[in-house]
């Protein structure tokens, strides 16, 4: 992850996108999931990354 603070610390936001991304790749991995539910997860994922500076 890269981070627009110019320090290098860590921060709140950093950490709390952190945990939605591990949250969103929980629920992709559920084996239950339709395929509109799946393209969503994927669409918030990439929204998250994005925001990350992971795209």
């Amino acid at each position: 992850m890269t981070s627009d603070n110019p320090t290098g610390t860590y921060t709140c936001q950093e950490y709390r996108e952190e945990m939605i991304l591990l949250a969103l790749q929980k629920k992709l991995a559920a084996l239950n999931l339709s395929t509109e539910q799946k393209k969503q997860i994927l669409k918030e994922i990439a929204e998250v990354e994005a925001r990350m500076g992971m795209d």
